[in-house]
This record gives structure tokens, sequence and C-alpha cells, in this order.
């Protein structure tokens, strides 16, 4: 969100800090704009000065074993998810089920990487501006964000579980469904 300085007296310094948080805050533009993945993925690091770090934490959680469920999240189009909605879906799914099941009663993984780097031409928008900046037609902008290009049916992110847990595991995954664009499914797979 951009924040409107017009109306602002800047006497008060809270507010005055306030406006340049809001402002520092918004570093990546919404992840809708980022939503369709056309054109040719930029990937190729060593051409790129000042690579973003990606936000995932871990791509595997819990304890490997032998367990009797694997619950998949599934995609069901064609979308391009950001790194940081990656691991909103992924921390959102496994806090639900480590409560239940404990640190050591599932294991996730994430099956998704996001290599694709998301790029912004950056142009001043800020309030009192009366002419707007223009600038340059499809320009290449700097790179921002990280992505991962996903494919219709492509599985996002698997947790198996035993018989006990399944049921709220289900529930995690579709809490973290929330977390993701597009419209995911859960897919329960029995493995005994």
């Amino acid at each position: 969100m951009i924040c409107k300085f017009a109306k602002i007296s800047f006497a008060d310094t809270t507010v005055k800090i306030w406006a340049l948080k809001c402002l520092k805050n918004r570093e990546v533009m919404h992840g809708a704009n980022y939503r369709r993945g056309n054109g040719q993925p930029y990937t190729r690091k060593k051409f790129i000065k000042g690579k973003p770090q990606s936000k995932i934490a871990k791509f595997e959680g819990g304890k490997p074993g032998d367990y009797d469920y694997c619950v998949q999240l599934l995609i069901n189009e064609k979308i391009q998810i950001t790194h940081m909605a990656i691991e909103a879906c992924r921390l959102a799914a496994n806090k639900k089920v480590e409560k239940v099941a404990g640190e050591t009663g599932f294991y996730s993984r994430l099956r998704i990487y996001p290599h694709v780097l998301l790029r912004e031409n950056k142009m001043i928008a800020t309030a009192g501006a009366d002419r707007l900046q223009e600038g340059m037609r499809r320009a290449f902008g700097k790179a921002v964000s990280l992505a991962a290009r996903v494919k219709r049916g492509q599985i996002i992110m698997e947790m198996n579980v035993k018989k006990e847990h399944l049921e709220i595991t289900k529930k995690a995954l579709k809490n973290g469904c929330g977390k993701l664009p597009g419209t995911p499914t859960i897919k329960v797979i029995p493995l005994k």
C-alpha cells in the first residue's frame, strides 16, 4: 500500500516515521501482478546483480519414517507462485500438524523450488506528484523477488502421516491453501 502524504502534516514525528515505514515495507508489488507466468522465465543468476534471497527456510520438516498416508497439495492451473506464498503455506500447514502430532509425528516436503526471478521497473508514485512518471515502455527492471512456475496438476507439498493424524493434516493443508494463489486441491494416497 502506498501512503498518501497530501493531507498529513509532518509536525508530528510519529506520523512521519509511520509513513516512511509504509514505503519501506512495500518492497515488491502484490503477488497478483506476477500470478500469470507469461513469456520466458528469467532464471540465469550469473547475469544478475543483487539476486534476492529465498524466504523458504526449510524444504523438509518432521521426521522421515514409515507412515500410513501421503497427503498431497496439488495446483489446478498453470500459475506462478512467489517464494513468500510458498513459505507461508508451508508454515501454516506444518504448525497445525505439529501441535497435534508433535515434531516427529509427520514428515512434510516441498516439491517446488522458486527459480524464476521477478523484476520490477520501479516508478515514482508518491502523493503530491502532479505529474506521474511515465518511464520507458517494457523496461527491464531490477530483480525484486523469486517465484516458482507450476503446471496444472503439479504437487506443491506433501505430508506423510499416521492414520490417527489424517484428518488434522487435511485441515492443515486446507489452511495452507488459503496462502496460495489459484485453486489448490488435496489428494490422499494410502502408503500401505
